[in-house]
C-alpha cells in the first residue's frame, strides 16, 4: 500500500506540491523557533553579573539553584516571543495543512471511487491516502529542518543586542531542537491528513461514478458536533475576558481567536456560502452573468469554499485580535501613567549630578520633588527566582506626586524591611498584608520583607516592588533617580516654575517637560516595544499563511482545468470566466474576511473593556492602516493566486480538448 501511496503522489505531483510547499515552510519556522529558543536556554550571562539563588522546592520538587543575571540583560523576552512564535505556527501548520489536504483528496473523489470500484476497501483507501501523507510529509519536514538550521545563525545575529535579547546569541546543538520540529511535522501531517482519509474512506464506488464533480450537501454529524464543542469553549473563554479577571485577560485575549477559528473552520462548509451569497447581492446586480456562476460555484461547493477560506480566516482572526489588543493595551498603559501621576512636571536626568536634588529643592516655588531611586531585587519563591524592578520611596514625598492609594494595608509602615506590591503579583503570588518574601538584592545580600499594602498596578511609574529610601540606598549607594516628579507650590504656574528649573538646572544634563509631554513619550516608547514584538510574532505567521493562501488558491484552480474547458465548449470567452473566478476568489475571500473582522472585533471590544475599567478617559486607537492593510493583502493574494493560473490553463486550452478529456 505504502508503493501504491508513492505512485499516487508522483502521478499527482502538482496536487501535492502544495502540501509539500505548505509543510516544509511550516517545519522551517517551528524548527527555526525551536534553535532560536535553544540558543537563549543555553545563555546563561557572565557569572560576574549573576547571582545564584539556593531554592528549597515546593510540593515535593527537589532543591535547586537558579543563577539570575543580575543587570536584567538576558534572553528572556526573546524566549517568550520565540514560545509564541512556536504556538502560532504550529497552529496555523495544523490548518494549512488540513485543508490542503483535505483539497487534494477532494480532488481526487473520482479516482477513489474508481479504486472502490475495483475492489478497495475503506480500511485500503485511508491507508493509502494516510501513505500519501507519510511520503510528502517526510520530505517536507527534512527540507523545513535543513532550511531551519541554515537560516539559524542568521537570525541570532538579528536578535542579538536588540531590546528583546541585549546579549549576544550563540546556535545551540541543533539535533534536538529539529528533531522536535521533524516529529511535529510529521504529526501534523497526519494528522491534517486524518480527516480527508476518513472521507475518502466513505466514498461508495456507485456514489463517486454518478457525482464525481459535485460535493455532497451536507457536512458530517461528528464534524458538526465539534464545531459546536469549540464554539461553546470560545464563549466561555470571551466571557472570562472581564475586568475581574486581572492580568489574564491578555492570554485570553490571543488564544480565544484561536479557538474561534477551530470553530468556524469546522463549520465552514455551512457558514461560508452563506456569507458568501451575502456578498454576492451586489455583485449579481453589477455583474449579472459572471458574478452569478461565481455565487453558484461557491454556493454549490461548500467543502473547496471552506478549504479555500480557511487560511485567510486564520491569519486575519488572529493576526487582527492581537494587533488590537496590543493596542488597546497601550491604551490602557498611557491612561494608567497619566492618571497615576499627579505632578504636572517631570524631570529626566541621563547623567549623574550629585547635587542635582539640591538644586531642584532650592528653586523657588517647588513644594515636592519625588525622586525614586532604582534597586534590582530578586524575588525567589519554592521553585523560581525572578528579579523585579524594584524602587525605593520616600512616601510622604511619593504621596504628593503619584496616586499611591493602597487597596489594602498602609503606606504609613512602609520603613525599615518592608515593601509594597501590586495588585497583578499580589494576586499571582497570593501576597497579603503581612506576608514575608524572600529576596536578595543586587548587593547579593539576603533577606526577607514583609508586605506592608498591596497598590493598583501603574507600570511605567511605579516599580514593581516599592520599598523604602533608606533601605533602597543601603543596597545601592551609587545609584540616582532616572526621573524626578515636581509638585509645585500652591499659587506657582507649572509653566513659570520650568522656566525656572530649566535655568536652575543648566550645566546639569537635566531636562524639564511637563508631564503630558513625558507620559505621551513613555506610551510612543510602549507602542515601539509592541511594534517588535508584533513584527516577530505576526511576520513569519503572517508570511506562512501568505504563502498557504496562494498555495491553496494556486492548487484549486490548476484542478479545475476540465470545468474551464466544458465553460468554453458551451459558448463562454476566455475573459468570462476570468471574470468568474476573480469573482468567485473575491466571495471566498469576502466570506473568510468577514469572520475574521467579527472575531477580531469581538476580542478587541472585551479586551478594552476589561483593561480601562476605573480610567478615565482613556483614547482609542485603531490601527486602521495595519488592520486594512492585512485584509487588503489576504484579498489580493487570493484573487492574484486564483486569477493567474485560470489565465495560463485558458492560453494553452481550447474547446475541442473537452473530447480529450
Amino acid at each position: 500500500m505504502f508503493a501504491l501511496s508513492r505512485q499516487t503522489v508522483r502521478r499527482h505531483l502538482p496536487l501535492y506540491a502544495g502540501s509539500f510547499v505548505a509543510l516544509a515552510v511550516g517545519v522551517f519556522m517551528l524548527g527555526l523557533a525551536a534553535t532560536a529558543t535553544a540558543a537563549t536556554i543555553a545563555y546563561h550571562g557572565p557569572e560576574a553579573d549573576s547571582v545564584l539563588v539556593n531554592l528549597p522546592g515546593t510540593d515535593g520538587a527537589e532543591p535547586h539553584s537558579e543563577r539570575v543575571v543580575l543587570s536584567g540583560a538576558d534572553a528572556s523576552g526573546l524566549q517568550v516571543v520565540l514560545s509564541l512564535v512556536g504556538v502560532i505556527s504550529g497552529f496555523i501548520t495544523i490548518f494549512v495543512i488540513a485543508s490542503t489536504f483535505a483539497f487534494a483528496v477532494a480532488s481526487r473523489r473520482r479516482e477513489v471511487g474508481l479504486l472502490r470500484l475495483i475492489g478497495a476497501t475503506p480500511r485500503q483507501v485511508r491507508r493509502m491516502v494516510f501513505g500519501e501523507a507519510l511520503v510528502v510529509a517526510l520530505a517536507a519536514s527534512l527540507t523545513g529542518a535543513v532550511l531551519a538550521q541554515l537560516v539559524t545563525p542568521f537570525l541570532l545575529a538579528k536578535a542579538s543586542y536588540t531590546e528583546l535579547a541585549p546579549v549576544k546569541l550563540e546556535p545551540a546543538s541543533p539535533w534536538i531542537p529539529l528533531g522536535i520540529a521533524i516529529v511535529v511535522g510529521l504529526v501534523v501531517a497526519l494528522l491534517g491528513a486524518r480527516s480527508a482519509a476518513r472521507r475518502a474512506g466513505r466514498v461508495g464506488p456507485v456514489e463517486a461514478l454518478r457525482e464525481a464533480a459535485l460535493e455532497p450537501p451536507q457536512i458530517g454529524v461528528v464534524r458538526v458536533l465539534f464545531g459546536l464543542v469549540f464554539l461553546a469553549g470560545a464563549i466561555a473563554m470571551l466571557a472570562l475576558i472581564q475586568p475581574g479577571t486581572g492580568e489574564g485577560v491578555v492570554p485570553l485575549a490571543m488564544f480565544t481567536p484561536m479557538v474561534l477559528v477551530v470553530s468556524l473552520t469546522l463549520l465552514a462548509p455551512l457558514v461560508v456560502p452563506w456569507i458568501g451569497r451575502l456578498w454576492a447581492l451586489p455583485l449579481v446586480r453589477w455583474t449579472q452573468v459572471s458574478g452569478r456562476l461565481a455565487r453558484s460555484n461557491v454556493v454549490a461547493a461548500p467543502r473547496r469554499s471552506a478549504s479555500l477560506a480557511a487560511p485567510i480566516l486564520s491569519i486575519s482572526a488572529i493576526a487582527g485580535s492581537m494587533v488590537l489588543s496590543l493596542s488597546f493595551a497601550a491604551d490602557a498603559a498611557t491612561a494608567t501613567i497619566r492618571d497615576t501621576l499627579t505632578a504636572p512636571i517631570v524631570i529626566t536626568a541621563s547623567e549623574n549630578s550629585g547635587d542635582l536634588r539640591e538644586r531642584i529643592l532650592a528653586t523657588p516655588g517647588v513644594a515636592a520633588a519625588d525622586g525614586g531611586i532604582s534597586v534590582g531585587i530578586i524575588r525567589a519563591d519554592g521553585d523560581s527566582a525572578e528579579l523585579e524592578d524594584g524602587e525605593g520611596i520616600d512616601p510622604a514625598v511619593a504621596a504628593r506626586t503619584r496616586v499611591l492609594t493602597p487597596i489594602s494595608g498602609d503606606l504609613v509602615e512602609l520603613e525599615g524591611k518592608t515593601v509594597a506590591v501590586g495588585k497583578e503579583m499580589a494576586g499571582l503570588e497570593h501576597y497579603k498584608v503581612g506576608s514575608e518574601i524572600s529576596v536578595v538584592f543586587a548587593d547579593r545580600t539576603k533577606g526577607s520583607l514583609r508586605v506592608v499594602a498591596v497598590l493598583p498596578d501603574a507600570p511605567g511609574v511605579n516599580g514593581s516592588l516599592l520599598v523604602p529610601l533608606d533601605l533602597a540606598r543601603q543596597h545601592a549607594p551609587k545609584a540616582v533617580p532616572e526621573h524626578w516628579f515636581v509638585q509645585p507650590a500652591d499659587g506657582v504656574e507649572p509653566a513659570q516654575l520650568i522656566g525656572a528649573l530649566d535655568r536652575q538646572l543648566t550645566g546639569t544634563g537635566a531636562h524639564v517637560v511637563r508631564a503630558e509631554a513625558w507620559e505621551q513619550e513613555q506610551g510612543e516608547g510602549l507602542r515601539k516595544g509592541n511594534q517588535l514584538g508584533l513584527v516577530l510574532l505576526i511576520g513569519p505567521a503572517g508570511l506562512y499563511s501568505g504563502i498557504a493562501i496562494a498555495n491553496t488558491l494556486l492548487m484549486g484552480s490548476l484542478q479545475r482545468r476540465h470545468e474551464f474547458v466544458t465553460s468554453r465548449l458551451l459558448g463562454a470567452t476566455p475573459a468570462q470566466i476570468r471574470r468568474m473566478v476573480l469573482w468567485e476568489s473575491s466571495l471566498v475571500g469576502a466570506a473568510a474576511l468577514t469572520l475574521g473582522t467579527v472575531i477580531t472585533a469581538t476580542v478587541g471590544i472585551l479586551l478594552r473593556h476589561a483593561m480601562t475599567e476605573g480610567l478615565r478617559d482613556v483614547p482609542t486607537t485603531i490601527p486602521w492602516t495595519l488592520l486594512l492593510g492585512i485584509g487588503a493583502l489576504c484579498l489580493l493574494l487570493a484573487t492574484g493566486a486564483a486569477t493567474a493560473p485560470t489565465a495560463f490553463i485558458l492560453r494553452r486550452t481550447s474547446p475541442a480538448d473537452a473530447v480529450g478529456d
